[in-house]
């Protein structure tokens, strides 16, 4: 058990699989606006976001990107797109998906505005309380 376990702590991860600050987005498995709520942790961690997606998730991405800059909290930093290859799940054969990343930072108030949307949550919180 222990050698798996070494074996398992020792893979080698390319530099790009395994970033701290990148959101692989899935075209159904998670509610919009759960990628928004966790690219806005994201960029409080770590200054900046990398939105990742393949195929249909790319409008999703996109419109996750468009949501935090509309709302003031992100500036775009690079977009960048691809053509990757893929085996099809069913059948095995190779398919071309297109691929997206968009990297977006905190904009110079981003702080100030979570703050402000923290206090606005916590009022609407204790008014249903009362």
């Amino acid at each position: 058990m222990e050698a798996i376990t070494q074996g398992v702590n020792n893979i080698n991860f390319g530099a790009d699989s395994h970033k701290k600050n990148r959101i692989q987005v899935s075209h159904s498995k998670k509610p919009l606006f759960f990628y928004v709520n966790l690219a806005k942790r994201y960029m409080q961690q770590h200054n900046e976001v990398e939105l990742s997606a393949l195929g249909m998730a790319i409008a999703t991405v996109v419109t996750i990107a468009e949501i935090l800059k509309n709302s003031g909290l992100a500036v775009e930093k690079k977009i960048t797109t691809a053509t990757v290859d893929m085996k099809e799940e069913s059948r095995g054969w190779p398919v071309q998906k297109a691929k997206i990343e968009i990297l977006l930072g905190k904009t110079e108030n981003f702080d100030e505005l979570m703050v402000a949307a923290a206090e606005e949550r916590e009022a609407v919180d204790g008014e249903y309380q009362s």
